[in-house]
């Protein structure tokens, strides 16, 4: 449904001759989808990688620009040494294969002391051995690296993309050559007033590769994308995307053994299969409770895609959340994509992913996480499917996004696309959702609007929402909260970030009082609310900010107030774990580290996290 607006080559594309990866692109490109790429078979890419800093990006463009010099041609597939040594006139002022080691994915940030702040390229480089015998097509396929990605192998241009939450794959085939292969990456972290997101943020920057690099082969004619899921009355379908030589008029076939389905089509000129059916009898559907999956295969010919889905269908009826036809309350908290450590670099490892969902799951008796600010790890999204978390998904339109800039809105589309495309057959995300804390404007309003109908129509199964701003006010003897933003008739889903108490001069105390003015047909959620605390720091006496005991009492406050909110149909605090953010720099209690986790960076935790545990107990005894 949709997916064709999205998909076009790469063959072809020039080398960036600016100061940016992109200074000549109208629009960023999408390559392959290579939808569940993660379960196909391959060789992993993980592990040491040669690094070389490049801060003035001179391996992307020369002293005034046009090309860059050749002494500073990264990608070249050049033996330095040799050839230096050979003519004493030759200059190369890199070499590569002789630089640092780091083990990729991770950040650069974590690899040296001195590259803790670095912002700017990094090219990385290693080589990799072609299988004896090649057959088909070889794809590398990135699972993420922030944020502008160049590629080069055997020192000719693969491709480029920009985006440091989504995945990105290129078709090597006619690169490839027999025995080692050199794969050179440049990844430039690097923000500007147009990319998504915009340079101010409340999260680290992690610059790098963050995310596996893996080669996958397929057949000539592959699956590139299936979509198998419940539509919103029940039935169930399917579409598949076919690429190669022989896509068109093939026979294609869905089977889903543990249910008995077995289902053949043939593909239009296109390469398209699109079906509906009953829902298999025997079917159990997806929930927290029972996080129920299948394994589901499609075949065309030679190649077989496979994936582990649950079914589900999620809905708004008037102010209610329906999974399944039944109303839900999400009972949630939101999280960054940083793993737990003094030092974290973004490589969420299973483990990694676990220790945080667990004590979602777990700790606070949750069915429920919101994924901020940007597309998460597909590890992280998978273990939601299997530990029955439902999910929030979101795109990094934050703050101050440049609105009325074509090229960033091309770039945040094409971002909402990847992403919905990964992850459209994971039954735990129930919610997309397309910006976060954005001021109102009319250009703001048709960018946003303009997501909105993207989503619309490349998932009709899903809801679709965006945190947004709320207006206060004063009533008498209690504060007014007035939702006015003129988003919220495009949206299935009200959210609201409400930090009363912390950001404002309320007292705790008044809180409950609070009025809220919000549709009342609609349902609400609070997607952000809370306060810093540093773990360990108690004062009883005074309660004092940043002290777990004003924590704790805020969050008393909050969730006594968000009784008395009638549409109020779930929540996500602010925030499960404390996360680095540079801007946070009060020496006492910050020190570079937003410290609203109800977990310490470590996994200590807060008392707030018992208020909140305590208060989704009780939630989910009455559910």
């Amino acid at each position: 449904m949709g997916r064709t607006i999205w998909k076009y080559a790469v063959a072809g594309m020039m080398l960036a001759t600016g100061t940016s990866l992109f200074a000549q692109d109208a629009a960023p490109r999408l390559g392959p989808v290579l939808a569940s790429a993660d379960l196909r078979d391959g060789t992993d890419l993980s592990g040491p990688w040669h690094y070389s800093i490049d801060p003035f990006r001179s391996g992307i463009s020369g002293f005034h620009g046009g090309m860059p010099d050749s002494g500073q041609q990264r990608w070249k597939d050049v033996d330095v040494r040799a050839e230096m040594a050979k003519d004493s006139r030759v200059l190369y002022e890199f070499d590569l294969p002789h630089s640092p080691l780091t083990s990729l994915p991770s950040s650069w940030l974590t690899q040296a002391p001195e590259l803790r702040h670095y912002d700017g390229l990094m090219w990385y480089q290693r080589t990799f051995a072609a299988p004896a015998v090649r057959k088909g097509r070889y794809f590398l396929r990135f699972g993420a690296a922030n944020y502008a990605t160049i590629v080069y192998l055997n020192g000719k241009p693969v491709g480029k993309h920009e985006g440091g939450f989504t995945p990105f794959a290129f078709d090597i085939t006619g690169l490839m050559r027999d025995g080692l292969n050199q794969v050179t990456v440049g990844v430039d972290s690097q923000a500007t007033e147009a990319t998504v997101p915009p340079p101010v943020t409340d999260w680290e920057n992690y610059g790098g590769i963050t995310r596996p690099v893996r080669l996958i082969q397929t057949p000539d004619t592959y699956v590139d994308d299936a979509w198998v899921r419940l539509t919103r009355d029940g039935r169930m379908a399917v579409d598949v995307h076919l690429d190669g030589p022989q896509a068109a008029n093939r026979p294609v076939r869905l089977r889903i053994a543990e249910l008995g389905l077995d289902r053949a089509g043939t593909t239009d000129a296109n390469g398209d299969w699109r079906a509906t059916m009953a829902a298999p009898r025997a079917l159990v559907r997806w929930s927290p409770e029972r996080p129920r999956l299948y394994d589901v295969a499609v075949t065309a010919g030679e190649d077989q895609w496979r994936d582990r889905i649950g079914f589900r269908t999620i809905e708004r009826r008037g102010a209610d959340i329906l999974l399944n036809g039944k109303p839900i309350f999400l009972r949630g908290i939101s999280m960054h994509e940083e793993e737990l450590g003094v030092d974290p670099t973004r490589a969420m490892t299973p483990a990694a992913s676990r220790a945080l969902l667990s004590e979602i799951k777990d700790g606070l008796h949750g069915n429920f996480v919101r994924l901020a600010h940007y597309p998460h790890s597909d590890v992280t999204v998978r273990l939601a499917d299997e530990l029955g978390l439902i999910v929030w998904s979101e795109v990094p339109v934050y703050w101050r996004v440049a609105w009325s800039n074509p090229d960033t809105l091309n770039r945040a589309r094409t971002m909402l696309a990847d992403n919905i495309l990964r992850d459209r057959n994971r039954a735990s995300i129930a919610i997309w959702s397309v910006a976060n804390e954005t001021p109102v404007t009319d250009a703001r309003n048709v960018f946003l609007r303009t997501l909105v109908g993207d989503v619309r129509r490349l998932d009709d199964t899903r809801l679709v929402s965006a945190a947004l701003l709320v207006e206060r006010g004063e009533g008498g003897d209690h504060p007014v909260m007035t939702l006015a933003d003129p988003l919220a008739d495009a949206l299935d889903v009200m959210a609201i970030n409400t930090y009363n108490g912390w950001y404002t001069q309320d007292r705790l105390t008044d809180l409950a009082r609070s009025e809220w003015r919000v549709p009342a047909d609609k349902p609400l959620i609070f997607s952000e609310f809370g306060a810093d605390a540093r773990a360990g720091f108690h004062d009883p006496a005074n309660k004092q900010k940043f002290s777990e005991d004003f924590q704790a009492d805020y969050y008393r406050a909050t969730l006594g107030m968000a009784d008395h909110v009638p549409t109020l149909r779930g929540m996500s605090p602010w925030i499960l774990k404390d996360f680095r953010s540079p801007r946070r720099q009060n020496p006492d209690f910050q020190q570079g580290w937003n410290r609203k986790g109800l977990i310490s960076e470590t996994g200590q935790r807060k008392e707030a996290f018992g208020v909140l545990s305590t208060y989704y107990g009780t939630k989910a005894g009455q559910r």
